[in-house]
C-alpha cells in the first residue's frame, strides 16, 4: 500500500483538519501534571510510567516522583534501590532501570544538555520510536509523530488504513502517513491531541465517532465501518504437544 494514496487530502483539507482537532484539544485537553511545561524529564518519566499503565493510576506516583527526584541530574546520581523503591507499586521495574539509565546517559554522554531530536533521543535506555517522538515533538518542537495504539487507532479510522498494526512494517506506513498532517508550529500539542482523540471519542471499546471533533474527516465514520479499525491480527496461540 502506498503511503501517498492514503493521504491524499489537499492542503486546505490538512489545514482544516488541524483546526478542528487543535481547537478542540484547547478546550478539553485532559489536565495532567505532566502537561504543565514541555520540559523533555517531565515527558520521558511520564511516559515510561504509562508504558502498561492507566493515566489515573501514574498520577500520584509521578507526583511523589517528581518530588523525590526533581531533575534528570537527581535521578541519575542516586543509588538504583531508592529508584525502584519510589517505582514500588508501579510493577514493570525494568522501566525505572531503564529510566535511571537513560538519565545517567544524558549527563555522562551529554553532559546533562538533552539531544533533541528523535533520532538522537533513541540512543538513551528505554527510549523508542514513540517516546522519542513524544519529546522531540512537545520539549523540542520537531513534527514528528508520536505513534502509538491512540494514533494507530485514530489515523487507521480516518483514512481507513489496511494495513496490519500488528506487523512492525506498518509503523513506517503510519509516519509517513501522519508528518504530513502535522502544524510545525504546534507538533507536541498535536501528538497529545491524537492521544486524547484517541482514549476518548476515538477509543478502542467505547467510541463515539458521531460527536468526535474530527468526525466530517473520519472515513470509517462515513462509510459505517469504524469496528473494523484498525486492523490487527492476533497471534495464534501455541500449539501444545502431549505425548
Amino acid at each position: 500500500m502506498m503511503t501517498n494514496k492514503l493521504m491524499n487530502w489537499p492542503p486546505e483539507k490538512v489545514a482544516a483538519f488541524q483546526k478542528a482537532l487543535l481547537n478542540w484539544y484547547d478546550q478539553h485537553a485532559r489536565q495532567l501534571p505532566w502537561r504543565e511545561d514541555h520540559d523533555p524529564y517531565h515527558v520521558m518519566v511520564s511516559e515510561l510510567m504509562l508504558q502498561q499503565t492507566q493515566v489515573q493510576t501514574v498520577i500520584p506516583y509521578y507526583e511523589r516522583f517528581m518530588n523525590q527526584f526533581p531533575t534528570v541530574g537527581a535521578l541519575a546520581k542516586v543509588p538504583e534501590a531508592e529508584v525502584l523503591k519510589a517505582w514500588e507499586g508501579l510493577g514493570y521495574y525494568s522501566r525505572a532501570r531503564r529510566l535511571q539509565q537513560a538519565a545517567k546517559q544524558i549527563v555522562a554522554d551529554y553532559g546533562g544538555v538533552w539531544p533533541q531530536t528523535s533520532e538522537t533521543l533513541q540512543t538513551l535506555s528505554g527510549i523508542g520510536p514513540y517516546t522519542a517522538g513524544a519529546i522531540a515533538s512537545i520539549s523540542f518542537g520537531e513534527p514528528v509523530p508520536a505513534i502509538d495504539g491512540n494514533a494507530f487507532r485514530v489515523f487507521a479510522r480516518l483514512f481507513k488504513v489496511d494495513a496490519d498494526i500488528a506487523r512492525p512494517q506498518t509503523r513506517q506506513i503510519f509516519f509517513d502517513l501522519i508528518q504530513p498532517l502535522m502544524p510545525k508550529d504546534r507538533p507536541g500539542d498535536f501528538n497529545q491531541a491524537v492521544m486524547d482523540l484517541g482514549s476518548s471519542y476515538m477509543s478502542a471499546n467505547h467510541p463515539d465517532p458521531a460527536h468526535s471533533p474530527v468526525r466530517d474527516f473520519d472515513a470509517s465514520y462515513r462509510d459505517g465501518v469504524v469496528s473494523a479499525y484498525p486492523v490487527k491480527t492476533k497471534k495464534p496461540r501455541p500449539v501444545v504437544h502431549r505425548y
